[in-house]
């Protein structure tokens, strides 16, 4: 009973594949879990709510309430009582739904609020599968820190053979067991993470800032919590969400700011991750009102922002870890080397700009990690969620 005392929520959306969620729920139930359902109103088209009650031992909910007596169905409460959260399967309508915020039935509200970890298992046909909308809705997901249980290949409902079928009850099954019996790496570790970028003011409504979306940065902390560590994130400003609540965000606008909270937080951690693309300058001066155009030239001079890691690394203590990131255009490593060097870093992150699919505004990554030995490990292309579980496995060594 490897399950026994878990909460498991299972979302059934409305795809042929819905008929093996009576063997998920036989299966999780086997091992000792607590089952509950939240279906869709097509879902019932493909298996019914009775069966599903029958196997798991609990009500059925698909509505917000229940027209007999007008009860509510709490969809804060359901993903307050789960452990894990498992959509399967995972039409593409519902992905879309989940990827854009698009709360507009129970299943998908839940998600939105849930609290707990959510892993997905997509089920659609070859031609949905393969389109770009439906990929990037997959990363995007993937991006937010759910865990995906890739779709396999095979016979489809439609005929078509391919890319699309809903991984088998078993190996659903499989990976929840391995999420919850999986050694928690950085349990009772403290981790500091700063993301994104940080924003200079000139004036009320002008700032120097970069081009950062602070994905990188989000992708490491969910990883970090899902290896068991409290993570202290120090974000710039982004249009992330996080809902883990192993994970403590404190927004920062400034380079300053930032540079105040780690300074804060550090002593009190065991590590730290700096992702975050900190503006080296910043205006000397901030103009009390909106500057006028003129047609004149308007010169602004800057000034240094503090190095963030280079403070942090001065005062490093000896069992802490610092990791840095370099994101460079030329002279790649000799540049990342000499950062290892006056910023007393463990290792560092290499981006480059020369690589596709690297750097600001992606969901892909494509990294270089050297320690302070001068060791190089090169990384291929990957979605910047299996880049942040690279980088976290190298901070794993150093403990």
């Amino acid at each position: 009973m490897k399950l026994k005392g878990k909460n498991i929520l299972l979302g059934i959306t409305g795809g042929i594949a819905a008929y093996k969620a009576a063997i998920l729920v036989r299966l999780l139930v086997k091992e000792g879990a607590q089952v509950k359902v939240v279906m869709t109103k097509l879902a019932k088209e493909f298996i019914t709510p009775l069966t599903l009650a029958t196997l798991s031992k609990n009500p059925i909910l698909v509505d917000f309430f229940d027209p007999e007596n007008g009860q509510w169905n709490s969809h804060v409460d359901l993903g307050s009582w789960s452990d894990l959260y498992v959509i399967a399967p995972a039409t593409a309508n519902t992905m879309g739904k989940m990827a854009n915020a698009i709360a507009d039935n129970l299943l998908v509200t839940t998600y939105l609020s849930a609290k707990c970890p959510v892993m997905i298992a997509p089920a659609m046909d070859l031609d949905m599968f393969q389109h770009p909308a439906n990929l990037k809705n997959i990363e995007t997901l993937k991006s937010y820190g759910n865990i995906i249980v890739d779709a396999e290949s095979g016979e489809l409902a439609s005929g078509l053979i391919g890319k699309g079928r809903m991984a088998e009850p078993e190996v659903i099954t499989e990976r929840v067991i391995e999420f919850f019996t999986q050694k928690k790496k950085l349990k009772s570790k403290k981790i500091l993470v700063t993301a994104g970028p940080t924003y200079e003011p000139i004036d009320p409504v002008r700032f120097i800032g970069n081009y950062s979306s602070g994905k990188m940065g989000y992708a490491i902390a969910e990883e970090l919590a899902l290896q068991g560590a409290e993570v202290i994130l120090v974000s710039g400003p982004t249009n992330l969400q996080i809902n883990n609540s192993q994970i403590t965000k404190i927004d920062v606008h400034t380079a300053q700011e930032m540079y105040e909270a780690s300074v804060k937080e550090f002593p009190n951690c065991n590590a730290a991750i700096m992702s975050a693309a900190v503006a080296d300058y910043r205006p000397s001066e901030l103009f009390e009102k909106k500057v006028k155009r003129t047609n004149e030239d308007l010169k602004i001079n800057l000034e240094p922002n503090k190095d963030i890691a280079a403070e942090l690394g001065k005062d490093k203590k000896e069992k802490q870890v610092l990791i840095g990131f370099a994101l460079e255009t030329d002279n790649e490593i000799e540049n990342a080397k000499k950062k290892i060097d006056n910023k007393n870093l463990n290792f560092i992150v290499l981006n480059s700009l020369n690589d596709k699919g690297a750097g600001f505004g992606c969901d892909t990554n494509k990294i270089s990690i050297i320690d302070n030995k001068g060791d190089k490990i090169d990384f291929d292309l990957k979605s910047k969620q299996e880049v942040a579980e690279d980088i976290v496995n190298e901070l794993i060594k150093r403990f």
